[in-house]
């Protein structure tokens, strides 16, 4: 099969509410949404680039501009069979891969679409519901953050993270704590701190933590390797993990415990599913992470989420979390279980809603074959 069109849009959705992490804070959504065609079947998708290169190398502007001048035409050059395919297709171009998932999970979309299957069915989801938990960002101090984390149980939420950094790490996450002494909890760095800071972490140890999530570098494992020995919580790789290489180096390294997959971070799902699978085989669990987005890539990270070894609760939530009005018109809402229910229609499941896409487009482009 060959792609006959494929269009991108510069958007910027508003957050609900600003979100802070350790190391930058935006207030909207800056995604590039993808829509192709092929087959008289039209299929979307999203790369969740972010304003700022301060998460990964890239963002919005980045993305756009190797989509436009690499991406888009190497794929519409491409015999497809499947959409296992569209990785090698691009391999060509090295890193990227936020930009590159954009264009993978909306070549999956339109296969389960052509089979007139689900995309979980076609991922090899085994679930019908998927866990879910929320992530809080940095607040201003604890009353408010106590005040925030209480809001999210009373929704339904019963996995909170909280980001934390040099200055709120230990007294935010003891507070939390204390105020619901069985809450499955965590924390994430978002690789703010050393192996200097060892003993420090080790403070978090008495708050019977699920998981510690990427402390040091965003691009090591050697020192986590080293650190993981002095924590007794479980820790958990979140950017360094960007390719199976990474993730094989990882657990071969014994670097952490505790893998978290985000499709868009490592280019697709065809990788992601080869280290869900690498990290079943090591009797290593694996949870799904979010990036802020859009119901389109939501669709998809639920999709993927209900596959055999995601066991703990997914970043992935319920719309509203971030959007008081997404862009899709079936968005997903948390259930009393603390669940999202997988899609079982065709494709990712999302329903574009394209007057209001239009509304907050901030530049289109297409190219056909």
């Amino acid at each position: 099969m060959r792609i006959e069109r494929i269009e991108l849009r510069k958007i910027l959705l508003p957050y609900v509410t600003m979100f802070e992490t350790s190391g930058w804070r935006e207030t909207g959504s800056h995604a590039i949404i993808v829509r192709m065609e092929a087959d008289g079947i039209v299929a979307w998708g999203e790369s969740p680039t972010g304003e700022s290169p301060f998460y990964n190398e890239e963002n919005q502007k980045t993305g756009w501009v190797i989509l436009q001048d690499y991406l888009v035409p190497m794929l519409l050059q491409t015999d497809l069979s499947s959409a296992w395919d569209v990785t090698p297709a691009l391999a060509r171009v090295r890193g990227n891969r936020m930009a590159k998932a954009g264009l993978e999970f909306t070549v999956w979309d339109l296969f389960a679409r052509r089979e007139k299957r689900s995309l979980a069915s076609l991922l090899g989801g085994t679930r019908e519901r998927v866990e879910v938990g929320v992530s809080v960002g940095i607040q201003k101090d604890i009353p408010t953050l106590l005040e925030v984390v209480g809001g999210y149980l009373d929704e339904g939420y019963t996995r909170i993270k909280l980001k934390i950094k040099p200055g709120w790490d230990i007294e935010p996450t003891r507070a939390v704590r204390e105020a619901w002494p069985d809450l499955r909890l965590q924390v994430d760095a978002n690789s703010i701190y050393h192996l200097s800071d060892a003993e420090h972490l080790a403070e978090l140890d008495p708050f019977n933590l699920l998981l510690v999530e990427q402390p040091l570098a965003h691009d090591d494992i050697f020192d986590h390797a080293k650190l993981k020995p002095m924590l007794r919580s479980p820790l958990c790789l979140d950017e360094s993990i960007v390719s199976p290489e990474h993730a094989r180096w990882a657990i071969e390294m014994n670097a952490c415990d505790i893998i978290n997959i985000k499709p868009s971070r490592i280019g697709g799902l065809g990788d992601a599913i080869k280290i869900h699978d690498m990290a079943q085989a090591a009797g290593m669990p694996v949870w799904h992470g979010g990036m802020l987005e859009t119901g389109i890539g939501r669709a998809v990270n639920v999709a993927l989420a209900s596959l055999p070894n995601f066991t703990l609760p997914g970043d992935i939530s319920a719309n509203d979390r971030y959007f008081k009005r997404d862009i899709v018109k079936n968005p997903f809402a948390i259930n009393a279980d603390s669940t999202l229910t997988v899609p079982t229609g065709i494709g990712h499941g999302a329903i574009v809603d394209e007057d209001y896409l239009d509304d907050v487009t901030l530049e289109r482009w297409e190219i056909g074959a």
